[in-house]
């Protein structure tokens, strides 16, 4: 019977966190990180400016309510006016940046797909 109890407060839990969100559909990745590498800007067919880039982070977590110090490198992709803002950062320079996750068809990886970023402060 523990646990199902154990089970009915997880999840109780899980609503608390999020509880107005369909857990469905979000996809958001909220991150800082510093410009480790830029790609040219190159553009689409469509003459859309696409920029590549590789952003850079590292920080101190809590897992398992241990500390960790987590370092990551994603492979990021800016499109439209937000290659040509991204494009004018200095490289190694920290930011808050915001977008989603998407995959292509071939990759085995997923790519973090630039929506927007501000100065982390």
């Amino acid at each position: 019977m523990k646990s199902v109890e154990r089970e009915e407060a997880r999840k109780a839990q899980q609503a608390d966190v999020l509880p107005e969100v369909d857990r469905l559909g979000v996809n958001q990745l909220v991150l800082t990180a510093r410009i480790a590498e830029v790609s040219p800007l190159r553009y689409t067919p469509a003459g859309l400016p696409v920029l590549e880039l590789r952003l850079e982070h590292e920080s101190e977590q809590q897992e398992a309510g241990t500390p960790r110090t987590v370092k990551t490198s994603v492979k990021t992709i800016a499109v439209g006016l937000m290659a040509e803002r991204i494009g004018h950062q200095a490289l190694d320079s920290c930011w808050l940046f915001k977008g989603f996750l998407a995959t292509t068809r071939n990759a085995k990886h997923p790519v973090f797909h630039l929506q927007d970023f501000q100065p982390n402060t």
